[in-house]
């Protein structure tokens, strides 16, 4: 195990250092080391490290989805109530909508087979998103107008949606029957995440002023908290649900509202926790990659993977319609709004596990997903936020 630890982190980053040296995202070379040194090229990561893969990946959207928290404002989203509302599941409508028209065209899919491949497609991945995001609003691009904070706290709310929309569609698909009640879940994940986490930003507040802890500590100790958080969704079953992501995200934001300067401290302690926790993200969903079915009707996948962004994009502009974005920001939005990694490496080979008929095709298709928005994706965020967005003049 201590050697693939090794591996994962030395070879991730020669290989994130290499791609942004050539221009390209780091997280292209860590997904490659991924895919090379995982069980179906080289075999080079030890079974017990991949065995507890989806664990070190949550962890790691854990920091991430922390750091986005502090550094949000509450102040900033109403500044796009409407839009940032609509932005948590408007374009995953639309992305699914798009899966049902050319599913079939493509695959000769079923209707409900479409909705099980849409439901997995269609999640937005924090993970590529939110380190961007943090960066362009450090910079002050878009930032008095929200646009980056909009993005931020959309994408976690549109995996909540997406992944309560799976669960139901593959039960259809294997014979049970839909049940309207699980569409609460929704909902309620999303409130209870809120007040969840608001509830633990305030307390963390209280407990740091009440014992002065050192920086480090502290930051053990939020983190601590937010896993919490995230054990919780296993308590909440049938028609409620809870969502521990957003909770995190909302634990941020309250600890920032109420303490604003030690926000950024531990802001800053975790990005430093990034660093570590990023390689071993992107690598270990490299890892989960099996390239061989990607090389299964690869043109066909990635059409598809075109054709329903394409819808994604289009829920996104209508999430615009009526704000005073200029068509750059509004492109900016867009294209940021594309990337997919985690959730389809998480949940891409369930229905190939629960033996649905679609199960192969799903898999290629959320794999050829991840290798083509992944990198695509960040690529056109760092290309486009200094040409789409503007930063705020002091004067003004």
């Amino acid at each position: 195990m201590l050697f693939s630890f090794a591996l994962i982190l030395l070879a991730g980053m020669a290989a994130g250092w290499i791609s942004g040296k050539a221009g390209l995202p780091p997280l292209l070379g860590m997904l490659v080391t991924g895919i090379v040194t995982g069980p179906y090229c080289l075999d080079l990561i030890d079974g017990s490290v991949l065995d507890i893969s989806s664990s070190l990946r949550q962890i790691a959207l854990v920091i991430i989805l922390l750091r986005a928290g502090l550094n949000l404002k509450a102040s900033d989203l109403k500044k796009n109530g409407r839009p940032a509302l609509l932005m948590c599941f408007v374009p995953a409508v639309c992305e699914i909508t798009g899966m049902v028209i050319c599913g079939p065209l493509f695959f000769h899919l079923d209707l409900v087979e479409s909705l099980v491949l849409g439901a997995v497609v269609a999640a937005v991945s924090p993970a590529v998103i939110v380190p961007h995001m943090l960066r362009i609003m450090e910079e002050g691009y878009g930032t008095h107008k929200g646009i980056p904070q909009m993005i931020l706290a959309g994408a976690s709310a549109d995996d909540v949606f997406v992944i309560v929309l799976f669960t139901s569609f593959t039960e259809i698909a294997s014979g049970g029957r839909f049940d309207s009640l699980s569409l609460l879940r929704i909902p309620t994940s999303i409130i209870l995440g809120i007040a969840a986490g608001i509830a633990a930003g305030s307390l963390l507040v209280r407990f740091f002023r009440t014992y002065r802890f050192r920086r480090t500590r502290r930051l053990f100790i939020m983190l601590s908290t937010a896993f919490l958080l995230v054990s919780a969704e296993g308590l909440f079953t049938g028609p409620v649900g809870f969502s521990g992501l957003i909770g995190v995200m909302a634990a941020g934001m309250m600890y920032a509202a109420k303490d604003a300067e030690d926000a950024i401290k531990m802001s800053d302690g975790f990005s430093k926790f990034w660093i570590i926790a990023e390689v071993f993200l992107f690598v270990l969903v490299g890892a989960a990659v099996d390239i061989r079915y990607a090389a299964v009707n690869f043109t066909s996948a990635v059409s598809l993977v075109g054709c329903v962004l394409l819808f994604r994009m289009a829920g996104v502009l209508l999430c615009m319609t009526g704000t005073g974005f200029s068509w750059r920001e509004r492109l900016f939005c867009m294209v940021s709004y594309t990337p997919k990694a985690t959730v389809q490496a998480a949940i891409g080979a369930v229905p190939l596990a629960m033996g649905l008929a679609c199960g192969q095709t799903v898999l290629t298709v959320a794999v050829t997903a991840i290798l083509i928005t992944a990198p695509l994706g960040a690529f056109m965020i760092d290309l486009l936020y200094r040409r789409c967005l503007s930063v705020e003049s002091v004067f003004e």
